[in-house]
């Protein structure tokens, strides 16, 4: 939090202080039952609000983003892009969309990596393994995956792709049905499933 402190005071940095933990209010963490791990906050005006792969309105939504949308079209029933890429409604439903690293410095990708987020939220992954039973998590891109390595998986239900970026979403992202998948496994554990549908 010093680090974070000092480069605010000498870069604009996102997303704002009182957004960095967005991520843990919008549910209890007792209720959550899905886990999208992204890497980092979207590092351009007006976007990172702390939740990952999620953007503020107006924003329009950034291309991987884009892709999940996509992916939703061909997966899921009824699903019609939003016009928008806030994602609050899922978090509402129980699906944390948590990034590794929760700050950025102003248009410079990863610039906040390596200065202990990690851990941080490495601890938050351990203590969902541990603490509940039948979470599905979202594991896109080998960052994601590695990060991943802590989850017991005999408690819990892990899907993998590609990331959806437009650099590797057609490396099995698209086409993974992810979304579908969430709901059945979600449905056997005798959990509500996610209506992706809700944005």
């Amino acid at each position: 939090m010093s680090f974070v402190t000092m480069e605010r005071k000498c870069f604009t940095v996102y997303p704002s202080p009182e957004q960095v933990f967005n991520w843990t209010t919008l549910c209890a963490i007792e209720d959550v039952k899905v886990v999208i791990l992204g890497q980092d906050p979207y590092h351009h005006p007006g976007q990172a609000h702390g939740l990952a792969f999620s953007v503020l309105r107006p924003k329009p939504p950034p291309p991987s983003l884009e892709n999940i949308f996509m992916e939703l079209k061909e997966d899921i029933v009824g699903f019609r892009h939003p016009g928008h890429g806030d994602l609050t409604e899922w978090a509402k439903q129980g699906v944390l969309l948590l990034n590794s690293v929760l700050t950025v410095r102003a248009h410079q990708p990863t610039s906040h990596e390596g200065q202990g987020w990690e851990l941080f939220t490495d601890a938050v992954v351990l203590w969902l393994s541990h603490n509940l039973s039948d979470l599905v998590f979202l594991l896109w891109g080998s960052y994601a995956q590695r990060k991943g390595r802590v989850i017991d998986r005999k408690r819990h239900h892990i899907l993998e792709a590609s990331h959806p970026s437009p650099y590797s979403a057609h490396l099995g992202f698209f086409g993974c049905r992810h979304f579908s998948k969430t709901n059945m496994f979600l449905k056997v554990s005798g959990k509500k499933p996610v209506d992706w549908t809700a944005l």
